[in-house]
């Protein structure tokens, strides 16, 4: 309760102290994943700030808090149902240079907190990344990089690519690893999108788990593809549907080496999410 109250805190800090910047986006999604024997629900909140400094830099911060429930069915899990509640707070700031007319680069420093309930110093760590966005011609731009994610389920250097562009004045697409989307907008009010994404995260534990003396942390990872409907309500409101699949689902207990102990053998499941987002 104590770490809900703090990160709230900081929120209201935060969106008041931006009231002068020029863009701001307040998101809140609820997200159910079940799945046979075990039920992923995870809370999102985020508020990011963006501002033009010049004609050539622009500077955004986004900062996000995820709360993680899991429940478990308790005939197979039985020794594992202290792994229920887990959090994760991070700060995304990022600086796009202008380099040309054709040519951005895009830097991100992402200090990150991924915790089971007490909160220590060890359980911060920063993740990034750096990319190169060229535009190819009128409609295409490639992106080029790489960033230091927990995509597979622990901190690890990848590379991204993607190439992006509008299909026409409806529609956009964008191809590429770890990341893809297809989006269509029949009106200014409503979007539609399509989206392949491999996501992950981590969570360092309290205390061992009961047989694994060594065991220092869970790990999450899936692709996730997914349909999405996002409405505009009014000028500032915007409320969003999501569903898809997790493939390849991945949930164990590592070790402090991110090697793996156990794994929960989860299968794939569906995802079903409700969100409503402020933007101004």
């Amino acid at each position: 309760m104590k770490i809900k109250v703090l990160v709230w805190l900081v929120f209201l800090v935060c969106t008041l102290s931006i009231k002068a910047q020029e863009n701001l986006c307040v998101d809140f999604n609820l997200k159910n994943e079940p799945t046979e024997e075990i039920t992923f629900n995870e809370v999102n909140s985020v508020i990011s700030v963006s501002k033009k400094l010049n004609d050539k830099n622009e500077i955004t911060n986004k900062l996000e808090y995820t709360n993680l429930t899991i429940k478990y069915d308790a005939r197979a899990y039985e020794s594992f149902e202290n792994l229920n509640q887990f959090n994760r707070i991070q700060n995304e700031f990022k600086i796009s240079h202008k380099v040309s007319d054709a040519t951005k680069l895009n830097l991100v420093i992402t200090p990150t907190i991924n915790f089971q309930q007490n909160l220590g110093i060890s359980d911060a760590s920063v993740l990034g990344s750096f990319q190169l966005n060229q535009q190819l011609n009128s409609k295409i731009a490639l992106n080029i990089g790489f960033e230091r994610s927990t995509v597979f389920g622990s901190p690890k250097f990848i590379p991204t690519i993607s190439f992006s562009g509008k299909i026409n004045n409806q529609s956009s697409l964008m191809i590429g690893f770890p990341d893809s989307k297809f989006t269509y907008s029949n009106n200014e009010r409503n979007q539609f999108s399509l989206s392949n994404s491999y996501n992950g995260s981590f969570y360092n534990l309290d205390e061992s788990v009961a047989l694994y003396t060594t065991a220092a942390k869970i790990s999450t990872s899936q692709m996730t593809t997914a349909l999405e409907y996002e409405r505009n309500m009014d000028k500032n409101w915007f409320i969003n549907f999501k569903a898809g699949y997790d493939f390849d689902k991945k949930y164990n207990v590592l070790d402090e080496n991110n090697h793996k102990l156990y794994d929960f053998n989860t299968g794939n499941g569906y995802i079903l999410s409700i969100g409503i987002k402020y933007k101004q």
